[in-house]
C-alpha cells in the first residue's frame, strides 16, 4: 500500500488563493507531486492563477525553483578548464544575438554551455535558426556536449527532458490557462533550466517592447530582478540587461536568414544594432566569469578568432559552415508608400508576418521553413524614397504572402523629410 501523501492539493490552492505565504515543504510536496502525476492539472491551473493574482515572496519563488531543479538532474561543467558562463533572452523579433555571440566569448576565453529552444509564434528559436545550417544537430548527449564544450569552448543545444522536467509540463498547462503572465512562474521557469545548467555565470537579455513577452518597462524590470535574485541565491553570478524590442533587431527575421545576418557580424560586418548588443553582451558575460581584462569582444570579431570558433563548433555538431544556406522559392517586395524618414517598424508585426511566411509555428510540433522570413531594407530613423524597396518577404509558398501583408498592416509610419522620430536606446537599464 502506497504511503499517504503529506500534504492536500486543496489545502494548498487554499493558502495561496488567501493571499497567505506557502512553506517550503508545500512548495516541494506540490511541485514534485504534480510531475508525478498525483495532484492533477485542474488543481494545479487553480494555484497558477492564484499565484498570478497574489504573487509570490522571494523566498517562495526561489524554494519554488529550487523544487523544478530537482525533479531533474543538474549539469555539472567541472571537466572544463576554463570558467563557464551564459546568456538567457526573453525573446524577440530578429534576436539572433545567441549565434554571433556564443563564439565571440569563446574567442576571448570562457567556456559557453548554451541550451537554447525553438520558436513559438512570432518569436523566433535559436534551434530553428541553425537547423537551416546543412548537417547541424540540435541534439547532443551529456558526454557530447562536454566533447564540444571543451574542444570548441562554445556549444549551442537542445536542453534534454530530464533538465527540470516539472517545468516542461508546468509550462504547457501555463500556456493554456491564461497564466503565462505570472511574473513568479515565468522567473522560475527560465531560471530552473538556466540553473540546472550549471553555468558559473548568467548574463539575462530582457527584452521591452512590442515584440516582446514584456511590453514595458516597470514589467520587464520586476522580471529582470526576480531572476537576478534567484541567480544570486542559487549561487550563479547574475546580471540583467533590459534592451529594446520595439524594431526587430537586425535586418532579418527569420532563420536561413538570420544565420547569413549573423555570419556577416562573425566576419567583422553586419547590422549595427547586432553588433552593438552582441560586445555588450559578450562583456557583461565574461566580466559575470572574472574574465573582464582579458580579449575584447569587438577584437574578436574583427580578427577572425570568434569566426574560427563558429566553424570548429557547427563542424563538431555535423554542421557544414561552408555550405549554402537554404533560399525561399518565392519573395515579394513591399515598397514605400511615400518619401521621408521611417519613424516606426513594429517589432511584433514583422514577427507575425515571418511566421505567417514559414519561418514559425503555432504549435511546438510543426515545422518551419528554413528560407522563410522578412528582409529589412530600412531601420528606424533612415530615410526612404517613395517606391523604393522597403521590406522583403520570403516564402516556399506564394499563397501566404496575404496574410503576411495583412500582420504587416499598419506596421510602418514614414514620417515627414526632415523629422527626427525619437528612438529609444539599445540598452535601456542594468540590473544586478
Amino acid at each position: 500500500m502506497a504511503a499517504p501523501e503529506p500534504f492536500d492539493a486543496v489545502d494548498v490552492i487554499r493558502t495561496k488563493r488567501d493571499r497567505g505565504e506557502l512553506s517550503d515543504g508545500q512548495i516541494d510536496w506540490v511541485v514534485d507531486a504534480y510531475t508525478r502525476g498525483v495532484v492533477a492539472d485542474e488543481q494545479m491551473s487553480a494555484l497558477s492563477m492564484a499565484i498570478l493574482l497574489n504573487g509570490m515572496q522571494r523566498r517562495e519563488i526561489f524554494r519554488w525553483t529550487d523544487a523544478m531543479i530537482r525533479t531533474g538532474r543538474r549539469m555539472d561543467w567541472s571537466a572544463v578548464d576554463r570558467p563557464t558562463t551564459d546568456k538567457h533572452s526573453t525573446g524577440g523579433v530578429g534576436d539572433k544575438i545567441t549565434l554571433p555571440l556564443a563564439p565571440t566569448v569563446a574567442a576571448c576565453g570562457a567556456a559557453v554551455p548554451q541550451l537554447s529552444g525553438r520558436g513559438l509564434g512570432h518569436t523566433g528559436g535559436t534551434l530553428d535558426k541553425l537547423e537551416s545550417i546543412p548537417g547541424w544537430r540540435a541534439s547532443l548527449s551529456a558526454s557530447e556536449m562536454l566533447d564540444v564544450l571543451r574542444s570548441t569552448g562554445a556549444v549551442v543545444c537542445a536542453a534534454g527532458d530530464d533538465l527540470a522536467p516539472a517545468d516542461k509540463k508546468l509550462y504547457a498547462l501555463r500556456d493554456v490557462t491564461g497564466t503565462v503572465e505570472a511574473i513568479p512562474l515565468i522567473a522560475s521557469s527560465i531560471m530552473s533550466k538556466k540553473i540546472a545548467e550549471g553555468t558559473g555565470a548568467l548574463v539575462l537579455d530582457v527584452k521591452v517592447g512590442s515584440g516582446a513577452f514584456m511590453k514595458n518597462v516597470s514589467s520587464a524590470r520586476e522580471l529582470a530582478s526576480t531572476m537576478v535574485a534567484l541567480g544570486s541565491d542559487a549561487g550563479v553570478n547574475t546580471v540583467a540587461l533590459l534592451t529594446n524590442m520595439e524594431t526587430p533587431l537586425g535586418l532579418t527575421a527569420g532563420n536561413a536568414l538570420e544565420v547569413r545576418e549573423s555570419v556577416e557580424v562573425l566576419d567583422g560586418g553586419g547590422p549595427d544594432d547586432v553588433v552593438e548588443l552582441t560586445v555588450t553582451l559578450a562583456r557583461e558575460m565574461l566580466a559575470a566569469a572574472g574574465l573582464s581584462g582579458g580579449k575584447d569582444p569587438a577584437d574578436a570579431l574583427k580578427d577572425g578568432s570568434a569566426m574560427d570558433v563558429w566553424r570548429r563548433m557547427i563542424a563538431a555538431q555535423g554542421g557544414d559552415p561552408s555550405a549554402a544556406l537554404p533560399v525561399a522559392r518565392e519573395t515579394h517586395t513591399v515598397l514605400a508608400p511615400a518619401s521621408g524618414v521611417l519613424a516606426r517598424l513594429d517589432a511584433y508585426q514583422v514577427g507575425v508576418a515571418a511566421w505567417r511566411l514559414g519561418a514559425g509555428r503555432a504549435r511546438k510540433d510543426e515545422s518551419v521553413q528554413a528560407g522563410a522570413g522578412v528582409e529589412l531594407h530600412a531601420k528606424p530613423g533612415a530615410l526612404v524614397r517613395a517606391g523604393e524597396p522597403l521590406l522583403t518577404l520570403h516564402t516556399d509558398e506564394p499563397a501566404r504572402f496575404d496574410r503576411a501583408l495583412e500582420a504587416l498592416d499598419g506596421g510602418y509610419f514614414i514620417a515627414p523629410e526632415g523629422s527626427r522620430p525619437d528612438l529609444p536606446a539599445l540598452v535601456i537599464d542594468r540590473i544586478g
